[in-house]
């Protein structure tokens, strides 16, 4: 199968648009704020079941698409149907494309979080898996290195199970200083690279920072920014579908 690997615009002045997550302390988490540097395994232990994955479409016998991600995926603040894989879900059912997309969203989830829930993430019979983590590990200030592992294993946990892997990269806030920022971005190209994967740079590209598409919170996007994220994603997901239909 011919390389899969494509990309979106490079997103513009990104450090900028994450300034106003700052006070809130925690990006994604839809709880109560932790402190820099937190250990991200405190967040969901390892013996807590995973809460339920909600499909977007009740035919189950489709192959799936999986989508790992914060409260962003969950879609804090939205109805089910506003969410960004719920949209994409109505994209795929647009172009005739058989597949059922799992919201595999959980708020206040880390690199570290959604690696211990990738087994249970792919019990079904997933074929493409979006992995859009990393914002709390920014937020909190983790280290870039244990991010970087965390998403690695999670790449190659799904590549060994035959599933498509499309990597959703975040942006770091300004007040852990440029090295931690510029490394922050290029974890996530360096792993696009490294695995040849199909890569949005940025989630939140045209939506952060921008007050008429966030909620009220100036962080989790409302409906039409969920909208413009699915745009996003929908734009390098669907020639990845498409090609997968194909074959």
């Amino acid at each position: 199968m011919p390389s899969l690997r494509r990309r979106v615009s490079h997103p513009g002045s990104l450090v900028v648009c994450l300034a106003s997550m700052l006070t809130l302390g925690s990006l994604v988490s839809g709880c109560s704020p932790t402190s820099d540097r937190q250990s991200a395994a405190t967040q969901q232990p390892a013996s807590q079941t995973p809460p339920e994955a909600r499909p977007s479409s009740p035919v189950a016998e489709h192959p799936k698409i999986a989508v790992l991600g914060d409260s962003l995926t969950a879609g804090l603040g939205l109805a089910d149907t506003q969410s960004f894989p719920s949209l994409l879900q109505k994209k795929l059912e647009a172009a005739r494309l058989p597949y059922q997309v799992i919201n595999a969203g959980v708020s206040g989830d880390t690199s570290a979080g959604g690696l211990r829930r990738l087994d249970w993430v792919l019990q079904e019979n997933v074929r493409v898996l979006v992995v859009a983590l990393g914002a709390n590990d920014g937020l909190r200030g983790l280290p870039v290195a244990e991010m970087k592992r965390n998403l690695a294993q999670i790449i190659e946990t799904a590549k060994g199970r035959h599933v498509l892997v499309v990597l959703a990269g975040m942006e770091a806030p300004p007040n852990y200083g440029v090295e931690y920022i510029a490394a922050f971005r290029q974890a996530y190209r360096d792993l696009a690279q490294q695995y040849d994967l199909p890569f949005v740079p940025f989630l939140l590209e045209g939506v952060a920072g921008v007050p008429a598409l966030n909620q009220g919170d100036g962080i989790h996007p409302n409906p039409a920014g969920a909208q413009i994220v699915a745009d996003t994603v929908w734009s390098v997901l669907q020639p990845v579908v498409s090609q997968l239909s194909a074959s």
